[in-house]
């Protein structure tokens, strides 16, 4: 069975709670993958590395920040039926 993994500051971390919750396919009601939830440090890591990123971001340029969503934005256009399938699964 597929496992969801913590994603922090860009890079996957395997939990170290040893806890799960189930992740069910809303078309069939059935487990389709279990995601670790995380410990309190877990979490105060994650927070850590989302508060040295927005300083990071909130001293980039306005116009790099407008290159950057702009390409986003053209990524979720260009894989917007592959996202809907994940979204929906």
């Amino acid at each position: 069975m597929r496992e969801i993994h913590h994603f922090i500051d860009g890079a996957a971390l395997a939990g170290a709670s040893g806890r799960f919750g189930d992740v069910f396919d809303p078309n069939t009601g059935e487990i389709q993958a279990r995601v670790q939830l995380a410990t309190a440090g877990e979490l105060d890591l994650a927070v850590q590395a989302a508060v040295r990123a927005q300083g990071a971001w909130g001293a980039t340029n306005p116009q790099r920040r407008a290159r950057v969503m702009f390409e986003f934005k053209r990524l979720v256009e260009l894989h917007m039926d592959a996202l809907a399938n994940l979204l929906s699964s």
